[in-house]
């Protein structure tokens, strides 16, 4: 098992539209990613977290490659975002 963290800068009046985008290809991205087996939005005050579950960290490096993540999720979000966003990759032990 293996998760994507992404941590995304946006301001509080934007949140409502950058929630509008996790939901548009949350379940794009969960029937047609390889290995993808989950996807949450967690909010808080600091900032907003998408957290993704797949089977493995090469099935999430894939996914950050995808044309779903770069053109259609980032495409989406690039407007909305007040800085780069952090993206960290994590595998269960």
């Amino acid at each position: 098992m293996a998760y994507l963290q992404i941590t995304l800068q946006v301001d509080p009046a934007s949140r409502v539209a950058a929630a509008g985008v996790y939901e548009k290809y949350k379940q794009p991205f969960l029937d047609t990613v390889p290995g993808a087996t989950s996807k949450e939005l967690l909010v808080r005050d600091e900032d907003v977290q998408v957290l993704h579950g797949f089977q493995s960290v090469a099935d999430a490096k894939a996914y950050l490659e995808s044309d779903l993540f770069t053109r259609d999720v980032v495409g989406g979000l690039s407007p909305l975002l007040k800085a780069a966003p952090d993206v960290r990759v994590y595998d269960t032990v």
